[in-house]
């Protein structure tokens, strides 16, 4: 991975950590979510008439990941409202690189260098170790939420595989990413008045300036990632992505005042020391 890449793709998880931080606690989750992708959607449309309209199996690679992320937000949504959410999101997000990794080989014959997977295994035990004992002493998952982070998982990498594939496969990653947005933002908003009907846009509209900040980071951050899977593999993008659990906490200590307790301080040099080998590798 050159550094242009590690560089790009570390600043794309500081943007994920920091829209993370800035969903408003007042909107459900399944508003916040809706609202982001809407957002991402908006940003998205200026760029549409100067790039390029994809062609043929890219509209295939854009349909599937739509599906995907519909089925990531939603298992997400349930995993949070049976989990405890500094917990659900980082036992989703760390365990999918590794499933990312699996997938890479089996499904595209990417295999990594020895060390980058070194670098794979040690960020997604840091995340994991932030998800089991980085967050509250006192709190507890049930099964259930277990089930839903573990299936969230499932559909991030998913989505990151096609996402890759699909960027790989359009004119440049810029014209895949901004029409994925596009479609996803549309698909979202018709989902949301299937489901919540009008009320739901009645909810998201007083929190439209959090949707257009939030979406500008997301896709963003969603965006380089993308253009450096094209750059790099994929597993390891993906790896390296996940940093914004890192950069999550040091937000939460240094924003927030929350403790810094000797399992974070762990499992932070876990991911460091997981980053350093994915540089090197």
């Amino acid at each position: 991975m050159s550094l242009l890449v590690f560089l790009a793709v570390l600043a794309a998880a500081l943007a994920h950590a920091v829209w993370n931080a800035m969903i408003k606690v007042r909107l459900d989750r399944f508003a916040s979510l809706t609202l982001m992708s809407i957002g991402m959607g908006v940003f998205a449309l200026p760029f549409l008439a100067y790039v390029e309209v994809p062609q043929g199996i890219t509209w295939l690679w854009i349909a599937a990941s739509v599906a995907f992320h519909t089925g990531y937000r939603w298992f997400l949504v349930k995993a949070y409202e049976t989990g405890d959410l500094a917990q659900s999101y980082p036992l989703a997000r760390g365990t999918a690189p590794l499933l990312t990794t699996v997938g890479g080989i089996a499904l595209l014959a990417e295999f990594p260098a020895p060390l980058t997977v070194g670098g794979i295994v040690l960020l997604s035990l840091g995340t994991l170790l932030m998800s089991f004992r980085g967050g509250s002493p006192t709190a507890a998952f049930s099964r259930r939420a277990v089930a839903y982070a573990l299936v969230t998982s499932i559909f991030v990498a998913s989505y990151t595989l096609t996402d890759g594939t699909g960027a790989r496969s359009a004119a440049t990653a810029s014209s895949y990413a901004a029409w994925l947005f596009a479609f996803d933002a549309a698909w979202c908003l018709l989902l949301g008045l299937l489901l919540r009907g009008r009320a739901v846009v009645t909810v998201m509209i007083p929190e439209w300036r959090t949707g257009v900040v939030t979406g500008v980071l997301a896709a963003g951050s969603y965006w380089i990632a993308m253009w450096a899977m094209t750059q790099a593999p994929i597993a390891a993008v993906a790896a390296l992505r996940e940093t914004s659990i890192l950069f999550a906490m040091l937000i939460s200590v240094a924003v927030l005042r929350e403790a810094v307790t000797p399992w974070r301080v762990a499992a932070a040099l876990f991911i460091v020391v997981g980053v350093v080998a994915l540089r090197l590798g």
